[in-house]
């Protein structure tokens, strides 16, 4: 299986490797009484996973970097979500908000049609079909930022040539 996991806990580590191994209870057929997860990592995988951890920090200051250009050229366009005060986010993704609803849409068209990738902020659950009819507490906000948000293209390998481009197409259809 591979991973790892630092715990003092025997119970806590039996239950986390139940979880991790699909919540299956051990009988002959498939069972299962809880949502399980299938998280395990080969060592092949474990090795990447530390790989990746000693170019964390570039990576999130490549994305941070990517950010602030979206935000220096494009904060009269759209709204970007402030970092709080005694906070550092990672800027895994680069989103934002048009003041109109629906302006998001043309520009997702236009990037599309330049064959670069955007999408909407994410469809609020409540509106996914798969949890159609279940109880939700709903006040509109997340509708209204689906309205009219967008997901940027963000990547850490982003090249300034590529962010120009982006920002061109944006503030031309905005």
């Amino acid at each position: 299986s591979g991973g790892g996991m630092l715990v003092g806990d025997k119970e806590f580590v039996e239950k986390a490797r139940f979880y991790s191994t699909q919540a299956r209870e051990p009988l002959l057929h498939y069972e299962h009484k809880d949502y399980g997860y299938n998280y395990r990592l080969s060592n092949v995988l474990g090795a990447i996973g530390v790989a990746q951890m000693e170019i964390l920090e570039k990576r999130v200051e490549q994305k941070r970097k990517v950010f602030e250009i979206y935000e220096k050229e494009l904060g009269d366009v759209l709204e970007f979500m402030p970092e709080l005060a005694n906070s550092r986010g990672n800027r895994w993704l680069t989103t934002g908000v048009f003041a109109k609803k629906d302006a998001h849409l043309k520009v997702i068209k236009a990037l599309a049609d330049a064959n670069i990738e955007s999408r909407p902020l994410w469809k609020p659950m409540h509106l996914q079909p798969v949890f159609n009819g279940a109880l939700s507490f709903i006040d509109g906000y997340s509708e209204d930022l689906f309205s009219r948000g967008i997901c940027l293209p963000s990547g850490s390998d982003m090249s300034e040539q590529t962010q120009e481009r982006v920002i061109k197409i944006v503030k031309e259809n905005a």
